[in-house]
């Protein structure tokens, strides 16, 4: 046998090899496909009966549900007294706030006050350096003197020449020259007496005193330096009894409270600590503003409170509730009851017959943290359904249920 020989057998037989292996790997493959779909059809329709057969069970026996009514909780629509109230969120500001500087230009020679001291209106705070307006006040007060004598003097003469006029041994020229001279010695005098008001004005000046009753802030300028006339300051006073708080309504709250305030009511208003839980003071609206934030849309509206306990302080932020209004004998209703739907707001009132009636409402402000009032829809003693409506369509028969049955 040749080499030729031997290289074709072996290459036939490495050809039936391989064409082998792919034929099993193909068959492997065409059995693996259809053992699957074939378990596929198999657990369908099994899946699809336990599915049916679940749900058959959860609905249980035909008209199990439909025959019998929906249990519900109810509320009972009452009368009640409310309060309107308008809510905003509120900064306490200073009733006044005051920074003192000098009127005059001068040494600060001392203060008269401790950093966060609480002064009276008039109290004195500090002293400039005042000895030359002290100065300056006896200059003026000299020549004020020296221009009554020649005034006094003018006068004396004046009164001789009209008798000498009166006799005919005068001139009326010289009579009108001395009158002259008399009134420009008056007007001296004048001048002088001015003056002497401005000089003692600095003088007092110099001494600085509390416009406000209130606290003082820290000190900004120690003694020793000089102070600048109406540019230094010295110290900021605030006056925070009585203090004010300033909040926003929106606009189209505006008109209610702004007639009211011109015609002279009073809107109490009543602040609340920053989580809103406890009240820290009672007070009253005092002023508006002229014009709307255009902006937000709001307008700023300010209210003063009694401070006597400190409980607000300046830049402070409190809750506000400004009280519009009391709605005497309004009907009320739990907040539960009260629905939403694309037609507006809903509740399921309970008939005589056990029967709801879906009826439409109009809603009002809430009467407290459960209860809403509600303006039209409902009357007093009719029972609202609170809990168990999900279920619920208009003339759906019900079982009004108590808490004690709940228990049971």
């Amino acid at each position: 046998m040749t080499n030729n020989t031997v290289a074709k057998n072996t290459k036939s037989r490495s050809l039936l090899i391989i064409t082998l292996i792919v034929l099993l790997v193909l068959g492997w493959l065409g059995w693996k496909h259809f053992h699957s779909a074939s378990t596929e059809a198999g657990t369908a329709p099994m899946a699809q009966k336990q599915s049916a057969a679940a749900s058959s069970s959860r609905r249980g026996p035909p008209g199990m549900f439909s025959r019998g009514p929906n249990a519900v909780y109810v509320g009972t629509a009452a009368t009640q007294n409310v309060d309107v109230y308008l809510k905003a969120l509120g900064t306490v500001i200073a009733n006044r706030t005051v920074t003192v500087t000098s009127r005059v230009t001068g040494e600060l020679q001392q203060v008269f006050f401790e950093e966060g001291q609480y002064v009276e209106k008039g109290q004195r705070l500090a002293q400039i350096d005042d000895r030359s307006y002290q100065a300056t006040l006896a200059q003026y007060q000299g020549s004020l003197a020296q221009n009554q004598a020649l005034l006094q003097s003018a006068e004396v003469t004046l009164k001789r020449y009209q008798g000498l006029f009166a006799q005919d041994s005068l001139s009326q020229q010289d009579l009108q020259d001395q009158i002259a001279t008399v009134g420009q010695y008056r007007g001296a005098v004048k001048a002088d007496e001015a003056q002497v008001a401005s000089a003692k004005l600095n003088i007092d000046y110099a001494n600085i005193h509390a416009p406000v009753s209130g606290y003082v802030g820290l000190r900004l300028v120690d003694p020793g330096n000089l102070v600048s006339a109406d540019s230094t300051e010295i110290v900021t006073v605030t006056q925070t009894d009585p203090i004010a708080a300033t909040f926003s309504i929106p606009q189209a709250q505006l008109q209610p409270v702004l007639t009211g305030l011109r015609a002279g009511e009073a809107f109490p208003v009543y602040a609340y600590d920053q989580n809103g839980s406890a009240q820290i003071a009672q007070g009253t609206l005092k002023y508006i503003s002229n014009q709307i934030d255009t902006n937000t849309g709001t307008v700023k509206l300010k209210a003063t409170f009694d401070n006597k306990a400190e409980k607000l302080y300046p830049n402070q932020f409190v809750n506000i509730e400004l009280k519009l209004k009391t709605l005497a004998n309004a009907i009320v209703i739990p907040k539960a009851a009260l629905q939403l739907s694309d037609n507006g707001d809903f509740v399921f009132v309970v008939g005589q017959d056990a029967k709801v009636e879906k009826r439409q409402v109009t809603a009002g402000p809430n009467a407290d943290d459960d209860n809403i009032v509600i303006l039209k829809g409902v009357k007093v003693g009719e029972q609202v359904v609170t809990t168990g409506m999900d279920n619920l369509s208009n003339g759906a028969q019900v079982k009004v249920l108590t808490q004690q049955q709940d228990r049971s």
